[in-house]
């Protein structure tokens, strides 16, 4: 999905048969499906009603909130191993020659088609009339499903969507070499946000009669997960940097760490209570360590590090000892405000440590000038979302303002970070050593830039290798020799597969020169050699680690298939608004209910 490789394998779309083929088993799948909830909801088989009676018993929640559970807590998991071990593919092996060609695309449909079975369970299982939350939608004059699960089940088709609708892309645009093409957001941002569905499901389900209370230690560790999950899903948007294979300029990198620790850890503090942030964290930093454990080590993928948050939620914790916590939403921005700074501030200690790419200073003004906001916007956020599980939501319009405002924050801050610029004539003088062997041809190098093309303290320039049948990603962070002048640290692979280029990165310049780039008859392009002495051009890095992208669309096209994106994504983010708070206006409404009985009431008043 991330990176695809050089080779003579398509570059337009997957092959008709294999389309034909998943669209077969697609459409047999989606008929069983309705047959079963046809049968089910009609009395004609009873077995998925004993189902979630079985899970009832185990779990103490109602079936209509355990199977979704039931089915989330395996699917999730098994979508990141599915979508890590994909992106390690392409990046170490290339492109494959379609859906079926690669093991990893099975993991994530089996992640994503159970995302859509656990939404639509809970769509499905309440009969005759019952309503199955206190936030139940009503469907038909006897059938209501909860708020909740509708929300899971939409995402979980947005995501399937994405599929095929990144090989319509494919067949238009060419190969965008980008975990952030419109199409594969649309994969990982429903199956990401669809966590925060399990947790509203799971409140709806807390006052439903059938709920059976199993203590607060239970509680705190399934909430903890659930957010643990969040947390997950939210920080996956950051795997280009993860996996050393950043297209973006760095200023990313804080950016997208304090989004997610902001809206989750700020929540789960709120909501659950004492160290429930530090918990999400920890279950985070397990499963992620896991995965990676998984796709590196045992299957000799590409290996890749992600963040610590440890630090962000030790903050929130700190703070949460204060009696800011008593307003919410102040506790939100201070929070915010504390992990926009502080906690990147640990978060560079462990980013340095273990990343490709070094936080300099280069970037410190203006990824603060772009995190601080968004932090701010994200903890405020996160206390709505506490706030509206506990059924304290403020005003429609301060909840309407705050979530607004943080989505133009955040646009603007993405806008920003995306506009990069290639110096004009600028170019890279290269010396190479032969230190290879004539199977295993690599090279040592020294660089003389154009003058001025960075300053004192660039972001990176570095030599970037990958796609070399497997091998894994290469990185060599140069060291400065002269002003102009950089040298190799590490050899670097040349020959066969492999792409091989130099990558700059100062301010607002995103550049790149190609040192070695292989043959790939698919796109009619023929070898770029290395020679003992050359000077290469600097051009947009997009043209090299987009090689496969017909960059000859029409530019209307292409426009108005990320609006149409936008728009989808925007429709996502307002699901989860609209679930939250009619969740929070019934407890509100219960709690009002329960107030004025006890009033009534001169024994419990």
């Amino acid at each position: 999905m991330l990176i695809e490789a050089s080779t003579t394998t398509p570059v337009g779309g997957a092959a008709l048969d294999q389309v034909l083929w998943l669209s077969v088993v697609a459409g047999a799948v989606s008929l069983v499906l309705l047959f079963i909830a046809w049968q089910h909801r009609t009395h004609r088989i009873e077995w998925f009603q004993r189902f979630g009676d079985f899970l009832h018993a185990r779990m103490g929640e109602p079936g209509w909130a355990a199977i979704p559970v039931f089915f989330v807590a395996s699917s999730l998991i098994v979508a990141l191993l599915g979508f890590l071990w994909d992106v390690s593919l392409h990046a170490g092996r290339g492109r494959d020659e379609g859906p079926l060609a690669n093991p990893a695309h099975y993991f994530i449909l089996y992640g994503l088609f159970a995302l859509f079975i656990a939404g639509m369970s809970a769509v499905v299982y309440s009969r005759d009339g019952v309503k199955p939350g206190i936030a139940s939608v009503k469907i038909t004059r006897q059938w209501y499903a909860p708020v909740a699960g509708i929300y899971i089940a939409a995402c979980g088709l947005y995501a399937l969507i994405g599929f095929p609708l990144d090989d319509v892309w494919h067949r238009l645009f060419g190969q965008d070499v980008t975990l952030w093409g419109p199409t594969h957001l649309m994969l990982i941002g429903g199956a990401g946000l669809s966590t925060a569905g399990i947790i509203i499901l799971r409140r709806e389900a807390e006052f439903s009669m059938d709920y059976e209370d199993r203590g607060g230690l239970a509680r705190f560790l399934v909430y903890g997960a659930a957010f643990g999950g969040l947390l997950i899903g939210l920080s996956v948007f950051q795997a280009e940097f993860d996996f050393g294979i950043a297209q973006f300029r760095m200023v990313f990198a804080p950016l997208m760490i304090v989004a997610a620790a902001g809206i989750t850890l700020v929540a789960a503090r709120l909501f659950v209570g004492p160290g429930a942030a530090l918990f999400a964290a920890a279950f985070f930093l397990g499963m992620r360590g896991l995965v990676a454990f998984i796709v590196g080590p045992v299957l000799g993928q590409a290996d890749h590090v992600f963040p610590l948050y440890l630090g962000c939620a030790l903050l929130v914790e700190l703070l949460a000892l204060s009696r800011l916590r008593e307003n919410k939403l102040a506790f939100g921005a201070a929070a915010g405000l504390l992990i926009g700074t502080v906690g990147l501030a640990i978060e560079k200690v462990w980013n340095d440590q273990v990343f490709d790419f070094p936080w300099t200073s280069d970037i410190y003004l203006e990824g603060l000038l772009m995190a601080v906001p968004v932090a701010i916007g994200a903890g405020m956020c996160g206390a709505l979302f506490a706030m509206g599980l506990l059924g304290e939501l403020p005003s429609r319009a301060v909840s309407r303002t705050v979530v607004t405002l943080s989505v133009l924050v955040v646009s603007g801050a993405v806008a920003n970070g995306l506009y990069a610029t290639v110096p004009d004539g600028a170019t890279a003088t290269f010396t190479t050593t032969q230190v290879g062997t004539p199977d295993d041809p690599q090279i040592l190098t020294e660089v003389v830039l154009s003058e001025g093309l960075v300053d004192d303290n660039p972001t990176w320039v570095q030599i970037t290798a990958w796609q070399g049948g497997g091998e894994g990603i290469v990185t060599d962070n140069l060291r400065r020799s002269a002003p102009d002048t950089y040298e190799s640290t590490r050899p670097v692979p040349i020959g066969g597969t492999w792409k091989t280029l130099l990558r700059v990165q100062d301010g607002r310049t995103l550049t790149a020169a190609p040192i070695y780039l292989s043959p790939d008859e698919a796109i009619g392009a023929e070898e770029l050699p290395v020679e003992a002495t050359m000077t290469r051009e600097f051009i947009p890095e997009i043209e090299i680690l987009q090689r496969e992208r017909d960059f000859d669309a029409p530019a209307w096209l292409w426009g108005l298939a990320n609006f149409v994106v936008l728009l989808c994504s925007l429709a996502v983010i307002t699901g989860v608004c609209v679930s939250v708070a009619r969740v929070s206006g019934r407890i509100a409404a219960l709690e009002k209910q329960r107030d004025a009985a006890a009033d009534r009431d001169p024994v419990t008043g």
